[in-house]
C-alpha cells in the first residue's frame, strides 16, 4: 500500500512565506499542550481583565466632577477655563468681508483690501497668508521689439518733471488692446492726471484717427478743456484730425519720446491692472456685451477702486478735495471778516 504524505499549504497571508501544517495525530501530548496555549495566548487571562477594569476605575476616579476641582487640579483659575480665542471668529468674519471685495476686484492686494475694509494692513495680510488667499495676477506674455529711440518727437514733453496742482490742468491720453474670437477690440481713454478720474473713452475694431479723437471728444463733451493733453507717439495722435480737435479747444500737445512707455506712465499702469481685472475677453458672445462690461469696469474703476497714490477711488478723493477747499475758503472769509 502507498504511504500517505501530508501536503504542504500556506496562510494566505501576501508576503509570507508558505508554512507547513503537521496533522493533529501526528502530534505528541507535549505538543498538543504546546499548541493549545499558543492558541490560547489572543484571549486576554482573567487576570489581564482585571487589571483593565481597576485602571479604568481609577481613571474615572481621578476626573474631577467640577470645575473647581478640574481649575485645583490644573493649578489655574477657574475662569480659564471658560476663555475661548477671540481671534479665529474675528478672523472668519474678516475673510468672508475679503472674499466679497475680491469678487467685485480681483486684483487687489493686501494695501488696497486694507484701505477698502478700514482694518490694519498687517492683519490683512495675516489673514491672507492663513486663508491662503492670493489676488489674481496673470498677464499675458508681450513681444519685445528692439526699436530705434533716436527720432525727433512730434511735438515736445511737456509735464516731464512736472505734476499737476489742480484737476484739469493736464489730461493723459492711450489706448490698449483686448483679443476677442480672433480679432483685436481697441479701448481708447483720456485721463485726468491730478485726480486719475477717466473723463473719456471710445471702442473700436481699428486704431486710427477715429478712435483717439472720439475718446478725447467724450471727455471734451462734459468736461473743461485742460492746459495740456499728453500721449505716446503715433500715427493715432499724430494725425491731422487728433491735433486740429486739441488746437481747437486751445490745448496745447505733448508726448513722451518715441519707445519710452515710462514718460506715459500714468497711462500704462492702468491698462495692466484694468485688463487683469477685467478677466478673459473671449467669455463674451458678442462685441455688444464686451462693450458693455467696458463701460462697467470703467464705472467701477472711477467709483469705487481704491487708487494706491490717492488712498481712494478717483471720485471719492475728488470729493474729498471738494470739502477740502470748500473748507479751507470758509475759514479764510471768517477770518479776514
Amino acid at each position: 500500500s502507498m504511504a500517505f504524505t501530508p501536503v504542504p499549504y500556506t496562510t494566505g497571508w501576501e508576503g509570507k512565506p508558505p508554512v507547513q501544517q503537521v496533522p493533529w495525530k501526528w502530534l505528541n501530548s507535549a505538543e498538543k499542550i504546546n499548541s493549545s496555549r499558543k492558541s490560547l495566548a489572543i484571549w486576554p487571562s482573567p487576570q489581564r481583565l482585571r487589571k483593565k477594569r481597576r485602571q479604568v476605575t481609577e481613571f474615572e476616579a481621578s476626573v474631577p466632577a467640577t470645575k473647581k476641582e478640574l481649575a485645583a487640579k490644573l493649578g489655574i483659575a477657574r475662569s480659564s477655563l471658560y476663555y475661548h480665542k477671540k481671534i479665529p471668529p474675528k478672523d472668519e468674519l474678516l475673510l468672508a468681508d475679503i472674499r466679497t471685495v475680491l469678487h467685485l476686484h480681483p486684483s487687489y492686494g493686501y494695501r488696497r483690501l486694507s484701505i477698502h475694509l478700514g482694518v490694519n494692513s498687517k492683519r490683512v495680510r495675516r489673514v491672507l497668508k492663513l486663508s491662503g488667499i492670493k489676488p489674481y495676477r496673470r498677464r499675458g506674455k508681450k513681444p519685445h521689439h528692439t526699436k530705434n529711440t533716436d527720432i525727433a518727437s512730434a511735438y515736445p514733453n511737456l509735464i516731464k518733471g512736472w505734476f499737476p496742482e489742480k484737476v484739469g490742468q493736464i489730461w493723459i491720453s492711450d489706448f490698449t488692446y483686448l483679443p476677442f474670437h480672433g480679432r483685436f477690440v481697441y479701448f481708447a481713454t483720456v485721463i485726468d492726471l491730478f485726480s486719475r478720474e477717466h473723463l473719456g473713452w471710445y471702442i473700436s475694431t481699428a486704431h486710427n484717427a477715429a478712435l483717439t479723437s472720439a475718446a478725447l471728444f467724450h471727455a471734451l463733451t462734459f468736461h473743461k478743456p485742460p492746459g495740456i493733453l499728453h500721449s505716446v507717439q503715433g500715427v493715432e495722435y499724430k494725425a491731422k484730425t487728433y491735433v486740429e480737435l486739441a488746437q481747437k479747444f486751445n490745448i496745447q500737445v505733448s508726448m513722451s519720446k518715441k519707445a519710452s512707455p515710462w514718460e506715459n506712465g500714468y497711462q500704462e499702469p492702468f491698462y495692466s491692472q484694468f485688463k487683469v481685472d477685467f478677466g478673459d475677453p473671449e467669455r463674451f458672445r458678442t462685441l455688444g456685451e464686451l462693450s458693455e462690461y467696458l463701460h462697467l469696469r470703467v464705472f467701477i474703476y472711477n467709483s469705487y477702486r481704491i487708487h494706491l497714490s490717492l488712498k481712494a477711488s478717483p471720485r471719492a478723493f475728488l470729493r474729498h478735495q471738494t470739502r477740502t477747499l470748500v473748507g479751507s475758503t470758509f475759514v479764510s472769509e471768517k477770518r479776514g471778516a
